[in-house]
């Protein structure tokens, strides 16, 4: 019988990931259009930009009547307002004929598209139309029961980003849009099977001294559940032959992972199968871990082969230690995240030392906070990863864990997803490329666009990471540092220049300055504005311009620069004050105004925390100042 020569190099796992990765790209392998009803679950290979706006027009919230908001001021039940009906009805679809003017009013469908001159909707249980006139019981608001364009999606938005996972409802976005396809990573295709004359597929009867293939099973949701596509090629006997062919078959996929016959025993003959790999072949048989020891890692031709231990717990750890991850990159998902919570082991623990120890543990709370309880069923162990909350990590050079010793758990799937870096503030194009940079970097992001006034609030209550903010003190004139508090730190941002948006062909804009054409504007029959959103730095800016005055369609309240945009561009209004993109963007005239701007305001008491700090460095880096000029803004010189 000749000698077991078991691990020649067990080397460390930080070793053995270092010389695995080395020999590996980790990127996706390729992109793919597929119709959008095969798209969930599928990873998007490139940005999702709203090439329309949603919705495409302003329509209404409910059914009733559009009307002209101040035709029903006082209107109460006991004294109607009698308006007189347009001979059209709007239901969706339909393309208003009729423009509504003073005491008239059209009816309208919930969905219908807004007619020109209106700026409200009544609802029908608030009238009572009869013989071509209706009278309306309840005083309406400027924009009541309005949607406008593009306050949903804005053309040229992006909605969703490369990297992203599609669920049920990015697919009803991307419906929106009208789009039928969408451009997505191919799925890498990882061959699965387990070896061993001991190893039974499920369903099949069950010899005494034979197990049921849990491995497989295990291994081929895993990388469904990572993004890949399993390639079950079931159970091979002990017989070098039939797993030469296996793996032969395997390597026709982009990855291939088995488990059993790793160890290096004169009957263990998969890491003999493996060893006769080449460019570069084994990379590390035996790694300093428990459980997981006799894992070997192999690559050739820069697809990834690994062999798992046999036992099931240990074949799960180290799957998800060196494998998912690729599969992961593969797939053109982010890197995994690791929640930790923090507890105390209520036991003394002894550990191998020489070996890094996963040790799974079961979390209960207690009056003193999270207890992590061991569940040391060891590593043959089919149920542990199923009942375990987590698993602490104690180090090689540990040999014991003291009870009631600090420990962090490393989280298997439970606990909140919760965002890394939020946004309050005001919304703009140049914080979407920031933003969709940090989620590249596996950041998780949640952005809420409030407005300026309201980013700058919730930055002093703290309550967000960051604020955009471009908000201009009345006093001296200067942007956004005059409003801080003690509390708050100023980030530079960038330029941008407002200015006023109008139709090319409009003879009232053309070739005049601001101060001309905000004149022409006010003094203008039918010149109608659109505003912006009360609490918004462009609106602040309106105000200063207009004074006193208040045009019409002063009271039409919008909450984006595309907004104002599309409104004129569809010529429901004939001005408004936007940023230069956008003008550019939906081919408007564009008269500049002030530049003003753009910066970012963080809780000093939120400064250190690493999202903050990751992007304060991408702000200030090259890349970003490169990018945010191409996008028409003003970056401050590097300093």
């Amino acid at each position: 019988m000749k000698p077991q020569s078991q691990f020649l190099d067990v080397v460390t796992r930080d070793e053995a990931e270092r010389r695995f990765r080395q020999h590996l790209r980790l990127a996706p392998l390729g992109r793919e259009t597929v119709p959008l009803h095969e798209a969930l679950g599928r990873v998007l290979a490139e940005d999702v930009v709203a090439a329309i706006d949603v919705p495409g027009f302003d329509r209404s919230n409910v059914d009733g009547f559009a009307v002209q908001a101040a035709d029903t001021w006082g209107a109460m039940e006991e004294q109607a307002r009698l308006l007189t009906l347009a001979d059209e009805t709007l239901a969706p679809g339909i393309v208003p004929q009729r423009e509504v003017t003073g005491g008239h009013a059209t009816a309208i469908a919930t969905g219908g598209m807004l007619p020109r001159g209106a700026d409200a909707v009544v609802m029908v249980e608030h009238t009572d139309a009869e013989d071509g006139r209706v009278q309306i019981r309840r005083a309406a608001t400027e924009g009541e029961n309005v949607s406008y364009a593009g306050t949903d999606i804005a053309r040229g938005e992006t909605v969703l980003r490369a990297g992203q996972a599609l669920s049920s409802r990015e697919i009803g976005v991307i419906a929106a849009l009208g789009l039928a396809e969408v451009g997505v990573y191919r799925k890498p295709r990882v061959a699965i099977f387990s070896t061993g004359n001991e190893i039974v597929a499920p369903g099949a009867p069950l010899p005494t001294g034979a197990v049921y293939d849990s491995n497989a099973a295990i291994i081929g949701a895993a990388v469904e559940e990572l993004g890949g596509q399993p390639v079950r090629l079931g159970v091979i006997p002990d017989d070098e032959a039939a797993l030469s062919a296996a793996l032969a078959q395997g390597l026709a996929c982009d990855a291939v992972v088995f488990s059993g016959g790793t160890s290096k025993g004169e009957g263990d003959l998969s890491y003999r199968v493996v060893a006769a790999l080449g460019d570069p072949g084994v990379v590390a048989h035996g790694v300093a871990l428990k459980p997981g020891k006799p894992v070997c890692l192999a690559v050739t031709g820069g697809k990834p082969v690994v062999i798992l231990p046999g036992f099931p717990t240990s074949a799960v750890f180290t799957f998800h230690e060196f494998l998912a991850p690729v599969i992961r990159a593969f797939a053109g998902r982010p890197p995994e995240r690791r929640e930790h919570v923090d507890a105390k082991l209520p036991m003394r623990v002894n550990s191998e030392r020489g070996r890094t120890e996963y040790l799974l543990v079961g979390l209960v709370p207690t009056d003193e906070g999270l207890a992590a309880y061991p569940m040391g069923k060891g590593s043959g162990s089919v149920t542990t990863f199923s009942s375990a909350d987590g698993f602490i990590t104690i180090g090689q050079h540990t040999e014991i864990v003291d009870a009631g010793a600090p420990v962090q758990v490393q989280l298997l799937g439970h606990g909140l997803d919760a965002a890394d870096l939020i946004f309050i503030g005001s919304h703009c194009v140049g914080l979407d490329w920031l933003a969709g940079e940090l989620v590249r970097q596996g950041i998780r992001i949640k952005a809420m666009n409030v407005g300026s006034t309201g980013g700058l609030m919730a930055a002093r209550r703290g309550e967000c990471d960051v604020a955009g903010i471009h908000l201009m003190d009345p006093a001296t004139g200067v942007y956004n540092r005059p409003l801080l508090t003690p509390e708050l730190e100023l980030i530079p941002g960038y330029g941008r220049m407002q200015g006023i948006v109008y139709r090319p062909s409009d003879a009232r804009f053309e070739g005049r300055d601001a101060t001309a054409a905000i004149a022409a504007a006010i003094a203008g029959p039918g010149c109608t504005m659109v505003n912006r959103n009360a609490g918004s730095g462009t609106r602040i800016l309106i105000d200063r311009l207009l004074g006193s005055a208040k045009p019409p369609g002063y009271g039409v309240q919008t909450k984006s620069h595309n907004a104002v945009a599309v409104a004129v561009a569809q010529q429901r209004a004939d001005w408004g004050l936007a940023i230069d993109t956008v003008a550019r963007q939906y081919g408007l005239g564009f008269i500049p105004v002030q530049e003003e701007r753009y910066d970012f305001v963080v809780p000093r008491a939120r400064r250190e925390r690493a999202p903050v700090q990751a992007f304060i460095a991408l702000l200030q880096s090259a890349a970003a100042r490169e990018a945010l000029s191409r996008l028409g803004f003003r970056v401050d010189p590097a300093v």
